[in-house]
């Protein structure tokens, strides 16, 4: 019989989520089935699998150990996931940095190129590089992977640089994720953009993505299979070709800011879906411009009562990187 403990990382969530994570090599039938013979109990006691966790409560496996070598993961995948994670970190260390970390929350700053998330299996990101810096802190253990993993919670572009929010504890990454749901977190970026403009100004539309070719269109009106968004900015200086612009994402969807500002003549220096070919060819052989100039660059947390408390009102900015600068000094 092996009994283990519920930490903070694990509380809060069903008892069958956890069993199908700690047993991810079972279907989730035998989890079931083990419930139903008491073979799997919950504080000593019979259980369903609906239970919710808490910190202290005790799970009993009473299984076989050739059962539990077979379906449990952690043993098995600790390994092989810890040289995969600090790979990843230690090929991505020098193109992010931590703004900010505590016990349940993560800010990284991100240069533009990285992904934040894999999109093929053979990838490298920013997540697995956040879970390898982790392990190399010994903020987390290979065990601790078994039934949590720290993840990012707001995917930024590849080629969009700035602030990318992580949850490092389970509660972190609730939280988290609920305030960029509800959108009581706000969330400013700084770009440069084609033209002049000495206005601020409040956009709404409609955006629709094309999955095929990921390239979204941006409405006035309501079309077909499009959703509302709401994109704010205003402008900081100008150089008589270029202004820059503080964005505020209102709404957050894919590319939105890209396709919003090019929608009403405005496109950001160096975007190659959205962008002016023109311009772009102009600033990559002037300052060697490959991606668009977009930069997540300020968050500021509402009041917070929980764990995350700590994090009322705080501003964490991450300043932009400097081509900005000269090009809007040329």
């Amino acid at each position: 019989m092996i009994k283990e403990t519920i930490h903070s990382n694990e509380a809060g969530q069903r008892l069958d989520k956890y069993l199908k994570k700690y047993l991810c090599y079972a279907p989730g039938s035998f989890v079931y089935k083990m419930l139903r013979k008491k073979n799997i109990t919950l504080n000593d006691h019979k259980a369903d699998g609906t239970e919710k966790l808490n910190i202290g409560d005790t799970i009993s496996f009473f299984l076989g150990e050739e059962t539990l070598e077979k379906f449990h993961g952690a043993k098995k995948n600790a390994v092989s996931e810890t040289a995969q994670y600090s790979s990843a970190y230690f090929q991505l260390k020098k193109r992010f940095s931590v703004l900010y970390e505590d016990d349940n929350i993560i800010l990284l700053n991100k240069n533009a190129g990285v992904l934040s998330q894999k999109a093929k299996e053979s990838d490298v990101s920013l997540n697995e590089a956040l879970i390898g810096y982790l392990l190399q802190t010994d903020a987390l253990t290979p065990e601790d992977l078994g039934t949590f993993k720290p993840s990012i919670c707001n995917r930024l572009d590849r080629n969009t640089s700035g602030i990318v929010i992580c949850g490092k504890s389970l509660t972190g990454l609730q939280t988290m994720s609920l305030l960029l749901k509800e959108r009581t977190m706000h969330k400013y970026y700084r770009c440069l953009v084609k033209g002049v403009m000495t206005e601020s100004n409040h956009l709404e539309g409609y955006i629709s993505k094309e999955e095929r070719i990921n390239k979204v269109t941006i409405y006035k009106d309501k079309a077909a299979d499009s959703v509302p968004i709401i994109t704010n900015y205003k402008p900081l200086h100008n150089n008589g070709r270029i202004t820059l612009l503080e964005v505020e994402l209102v709404t957050g969807k894919t590319h939105q800011i890209r396709a919003h500002l090019a929608s009403i003549g405005h496109p950001i220096v160096g975007d190659y879906k959205y962008g002016d070919p023109h311009t772009n060819a102009r600033y990559k052989e002037r300052f060697l411009v490959e991606h668009q100039l977009l930069h997540a660059y300020r968050v500021e947390f509402p009041t917070l009562e929980n764990a995350c408390g700590n994090l009322s009102g705080k501003i964490f900015v991450a300043d932009v990187p400097p081509v900005y600068r000269k090009i809007l000094e040329s």
